[in-house]
């Protein structure tokens, strides 16, 4: 069974590989908890929690317990990164996105899990969550879209239990920042990164292009990812160890 929605923002694909009631009520509480996820968390409404507390309106001991782990994840990558990655630059507004996003996809793979189901893929704007295998011996195939034809992929990544991650500015433009600099990101033109799980992919990911070329070195460094890397001179960097179709 496999449905598309428009969540967050994204585009967003469920594919589960069975059938039934059971499945669809299952889909039904992904795009549920999606949704709730976008209310709550979106710097773009002005009733969320995140922008409640941005103005000053909820004290931290008022956040709830999601909203702590998104801010401590933010956090966490901010220290990592060098201060690359942050969720608060200066005269801006607070805007945890770069982990939200993949915090709820990954939160809702694990809906899926509780459920019994553990064949799918969960495609949210080209951010990718797996789970087993579609066919026996075959993996799910993670398309990478060209970074700068829009008609056109530049790699397949087979994923069969775990997350696919790609950072570019193919679809919004220069929106990542530098939190050093407070400045758009130069350097890189896509990064891609596969792990365990989407959390760790998308921060990666948002980081590594945030820092530009120093974060070619920086990300191979970082354990259990792999990574396809395309720099500003069309030079591709990719780990050895990375599953391409």
């Amino acid at each position: 069974m496999n449905r598309v929605e428009q969540v967050m923002g994204l585009p967003v694909s469920v594919d589960v590989r069975a059938g039934g009631a059971l499945v669809d009520h299952a889909i039904d509480g992904v795009f549920g908890w999606l949704r709730e996820v976008d209310a709550r968390f979106s710097p773009f409404k002005a009733d969320s929690e995140v922008c409640r507390y941005d103005r000053g309106e909820l004290a931290p001991s008022g956040l709830s317990d999601d909203l702590l782990e998104v801010l401590s994840l933010c956090d966490h990558y901010e220290r990592l990164s060098g201060g690359a990655f942050t969720a608060r630059l200066p005269g801006r507004r607070l805007d945890p996105n770069a982990v939200v996003k993949g915090w709820a996809v990954q939160r809702a793979a694990s809906l899926l899990l509780a459920e019994g189901l553990d064949v799918f893929c969960v495609n949210a704007g080209g951010d990718v969550v797996t789970s087993g295998e579609p066919e026996p011996g075959r993996p799910w195939r993670v398309g990478i879209r060209h970074p700068e034809r829009l008609d056109a992929i530049c790699a397949v990544v087979e994923s069969s239990g775990g997350a696919v991650a790609t950072s570019a500015e193919y679809e919004r433009g220069a929106h990542i920042l530098d939190g050093r600099t407070g400045r758009p990101a130069t350097g890189l033109l896509s990064v891609t990164v596969t792990a365990d799980d989407l959390v760790t992919a998308d921060s990666l990911a948002t980081a590594t292009f945030a820092m530009g070329t120093e974060g070619i070195a920086w990300v191979a460094s970082q354990r259990g990812c792999q990574v396809l890397i395309v720099d500003a001179e069309r030079q591709v960097h990719r780990s050895p160890g990375l599953r391409l179709a």
